[in-house]
């Protein structure tokens, strides 16, 4: 297959969004490794790669899908109007085919080399994706990526049960943590593109309510995440130098959102996006460095 005849399927799996969903199954393998063991700190590598490999693969598989769903909507929006489907690289039987196959292929790979919980993590992860959020949630309620936003959550528990098949009280809270951070980190992209949106008649929160109503609910997510944060680092027994950089993550977080009602909420919105990522990128490097630098 030559790489014209690829490149229109990589870009029905969203991969950049995909990158996020790594970052933080990475942490939950460590973390799931050592609880089980402290005399091993890293999970083998044939576990980590099958958990990557088909986390990537489930996660491409629901953003395929939901292209095939919201291929309408795409053609009204000018971040969207050059997806593989609005172009026509790929047909809506194309794709549905690949998403159906690399479905079954991340399956597989979670079945045969991690374990059972994992696997059915797996597919209800897609399952929420597809029909909770893209088909349930996402024209009905400007609270649709708060609840939707479950399925971004799931490669923690994901990660953690592929190591223990089980899932712990720190798996949850860093459950929780992703709950909380998804609203802030969505709501500033929507705030760019709320007349994309307006224009699809998706009622994410920027397009329907005030932008200082939206701050005031980044501001309740913003709070919980941080919370959230900390008793990750204190179910995990964490070191107190990671308090005090996420507590600095926090600030820095706080400050960007200080900053969203002013005058140029668009370019404030921005630079909190970057920020959201930032905060959970280094947060899950930093609870892979509390594990291998913890004692036994």
């Amino acid at each position: 297959m030559s790489q014209l005849s690829v490149a229109p399927y990589v870009a029905l799996m969203k991969l950049r969004v995909v990158e996020l969903l790594l970052v933080t199954t990475l942490p939950a393998l460590f973390m799931a490794t050592y609880a089980q063991n402290h005399s091993h700190k890293f999970p083998t590598l044939v576990l980590t790669l099958a958990t990557l490999v088909g986390g990537t693969l489930a996660a491409g598989a629901a953003n395929a899908f939901n292209m095939i769903i919201e291929v309408e909507s795409d053609r009204l929006m000018k971040r969207t109007d050059k997806r593989p489907l609005v172009n026509g690289d790929v047909t809506k039987n194309q794709a549905m085919v690949f998403a159906l196959v690399i479905t079954a292929i991340s399956l597989l790979v979670f079945a045969l080399f991690t374990t059972a919980l994992a696997t059915w993590l797996t597919l209800a992860a897609i399952a929420f994706y597809v029909f909770g959020y893209t088909i349930g949630l996402k024209r009905r309620t400007a609270q649709n990526i708060v609840w939707g936003g479950i399925a971004g959550c799931m490669p923690v528990l994901i990660g953690w049960a592929a190591v223990t098949n089980s899932l712990s009280a720190t798996a949850w809270f860093f459950f929780l943590l992703i709950f909380f951070w998804t609203p802030p980190h969505f709501w500033a992209l929507a705030i760019k593109y709320k007349d994309d949106y307006a224009a699809a008649g998706i009622p994410m929160l920027p397009v329907v309510a005030s932008i200082k109503t939206v701050q005031k609910q980044m501001w309740f997510h913003t709070i919980f995440m941080v919370a959230m944060s900390l008793l990750v680092l204190h179910s995990a027994h964490m070191a107190w130098w990671t308090w005090v950089i996420t507590i600095g993550l926090a600030l820095g977080f706080g400050v960007q959102l200080v900053k969203i009602s002013g005058g140029d909420s668009e370019r404030t919105a921005a630079k909190l996006f970057q920020w959201s990522i930032t905060y959970l990128s280094v947060y899950s490097l930093l609870l892979v460095i509390g594990v291998l630098v913890a004692s036994k």
